[in-house]
């Protein structure tokens, strides 16, 4: 084990049902440019001109791996304490539910849904269900992101705080 691990949060302090606030992020038009330029040059992300007149969206839009990348800031950024994270296990069920616009200001939220722990690998599997939401309330992504999160020892292994 780490020495950082044995401070922060580990697999068996995390609870079924629990909440959590991610905290905000303001979308701004130079960054969506930037980050499809680079990653999904899209002209609907890329070109404010053609987004506006040819566009499906009525103007330029976030790429969708844009939105997910600032969705796992604000889940990175938000904890109020250290994770014991060993390593992501995966994304499921990721939905894009509308456009994410210049001057949007993203909400992240995420509850735990399942927490399978395993301790003869000293470790847990902790499944979040994520959204993301704009800032009139509506839901722009979703998906359930699963963490293995290490454990504390042997002797807590089973036990739920």
């Amino acid at each position: 084990m780490t020495a950082q691990a044995t401070d922060g949060r580990h697999a068996e302090d995390f609870t079924v049902g629990e909440e959590c606030d991610l905290g905000t992020y303001e979308v701004t038009e130079q960054e969506v440019i930037a980050f499809a330029s680079h990653w999904d040059p899209q002209d609907i992300h890329i070109d404010p001109g053609h987004a506006e007149t040819g566009g499906r969206y009525g103007g330029l839009i976030a790429s969708g791996l844009h939105t997910l990348a600032i969705l796992q800031r604000l889940q990175v950024l938000g904890r109020r304490e250290h994770w014991n994270v060993i390593a992501g296990q995966g994304i499921d069920r990721l939905r894009f539910r509308r456009p994410v616009r210049p001057g949007d200001v993203l909400s992240g939220h995420s509850r735990v849904i399942d927490v399978r722990l395993e301790p003869e690998w000293r470790r847990g599997l902790v499944v979040f269900d994520v959204r993301a939401l704009n800032q009139e309330g509506k839901e722009v992504l979703t998906m359930e992101m699963a963490a293995y999160l290490e454990m504390r020892s042997e002797a807590t292994a089973g036990r739920r705080a």
